[in-house]
């Protein structure tokens, strides 16, 4: 679809102001959930709408919103919602896509002369890089049950997440978010798909639920040089026999459109001449497939066991998330596909793998999640990227379907 220029121009000037924040020496970013990095991700969020005289304000757990000053405060909305908080050394499109989209509709509302309440809202800790756990900024406004326990969450640094909000005055009690007509969220689709059927937008019916696990394996850590290999309770080695086991029950599921990976490793004490006493693996199941999930933790619980007691090994397996499969409304995104065929846009409907703010959403409101191609489906990567055009495809989708609304 084409693109005024001066569209493209303010969506490339957005994008160049959040930058070089949080940018790291190897080309990516990292801006981690309510650390400095993204409090200033938020301030010049709050500053970009100060240029354009809309009015801002901040909740009681921290995420930013963004209005026009033509509508009331206590005024019902449509919110467009996104993050603003990367992984470690992540890309610099995954989130910031978004909220460039609640800029750009916000800007067309306002020129066309278009008469729809809405805002944009940026989200806090929407990855779980720094506390193990993702969506936390909309989980918590929401009133998510999986949030309820999340102030014992311990950052990459050390501290705990009460701590951080004791010091910030945030509140792990909030209110719960008041006033939504309906959720829509714009995201790279962080896979392949459209990128290869070369369609511009994908609508989304259902996002992926993720359980999640530590587990815990406990050997000897001994002298390597001087511990027969015959004699030794070696925890990393049980270690990479659960690892590839998890693989294969991913593997064995992917019919379902289930994943399973082994994304962290922590070994100790990681010397060189030390056996490996202590490790923990953070396991990462996800499906759209409640019965698929099931087998997987059941396989995973059971190979944990057969491995460490071949080893002679103790170990224990904690459940640190279990969300459920989240369908998104289907006469939004009915009506998004309308949206998209009346600007002549190749679009599809299609599941999400991973997880974003639209999940916790759904739970209080119609909420929906539109995707844009992202090149070679890379994303959590510094060499991920999508286009300023495909940024605005999926906005002018989004807006097309608030004009349709705003005539009803």
């Amino acid at each position: 679809m084409q693109h005024n220029v001066e569209d493209i121009e303010y969506a490339e000037y957005l994008f160049d102001c959040f930058y070089s924040i949080g940018a790291v020496e190897d080309g990516g970013v990292s801006r981690l959930g309510y650390t400095e990095t993204e409090d200033e991700m938020h301030s010049t969020f709050a500053r970009l709408g100060e240029e354009k005289g809309y009015k801002s304000y901040v909740d009681e757990v921290g995420n930013t919103y963004l209005y026009d000053g033509a509508f009331q405060k206590d005024d019902e909305y449509y919110l467009i919602g996104s993050h603003l908080d990367s992984v470690i050394d992540g890309g610099r499109y995954d989130g910031v896509s978004g909220i460039i989209t609640g800029f750009l509709i916000l800007e067309w509302l306002r020129r066309d002369g278009i008469k729809v309440p809405v805002r944009i809202g940026a989200m806090r800790c929407e990855e779980s890089s720094n506390f193990g756990r993702s969506t936390i900024g909309s989980g918590l406004i929401t009133n998510e049950s999986y949030k309820h326990d999340i102030g014992d969450a311990v950052s990459r640094s050390g501290e705990e997440l009460r701590e951080i909000f004791a010091k910030k005055g945030y509140s792990l009690q909030p209110r719960r978010i008041q006033g939504i007509k309906e959720y829509i969220e714009l995201h790279i689709e962080q896979g392949k798909v459209l990128e290869e059927y070369g369609d511009q937008v994908g609508i989304v019916s259902t996002i992926a639920g993720p359980r999640r696990f530590k587990i815990h394996i406990h050997g000897v850590a001994e002298h390597s040089g001087a511990t027969p290999m015959r004699m030794r309770s070696d925890a990393l080695c049980a270690a990479s026999e659960i690892i590839l086991e998890v693989e294969e029950i991913g593997e064995s599921e992917s019919f379902y459109q289930s994943v399973a990976t082994v994304g962290v490793i922590e070994n100790k004490p990681n010397a060189m001449n030390v056996v490996p006493g202590e490790v923990t693996l953070g396991v990462d199941i996800r499906g759209i497939d409640i019965g698929s999930l099931d087998r997987m933790e059941a396989r995973l619980k059971a190979i944990c066991k057969k491995v460490c007691e071949k080893r002679k090994l103790k170990y224990f397996r904690e459940k640190i998330s279990d969300i459920p499969p989240i369908s998104m409304s289907v006469d939004m995104q009915q009506k998004l596909m309308s949206a998209a065929k009346r600007l002549k846009m190749q679009h599809r409907l299609m599941v999400s793998g991973a997880g974003h703010d639209a999940m916790s959403f759904a739970n209080i409101c119609d909420s929906a999640l539109v995707f844009i191609p992202c090149a070679k489906g890379i994303s959590h990567n510094k060499n991920e990227f999508a286009t300023i055009e495909s940024i605005c495809d999926g906005a002018k989708v989004i807006y097309e379907y608030l004009k349709e609304e705003a005539r009803e």
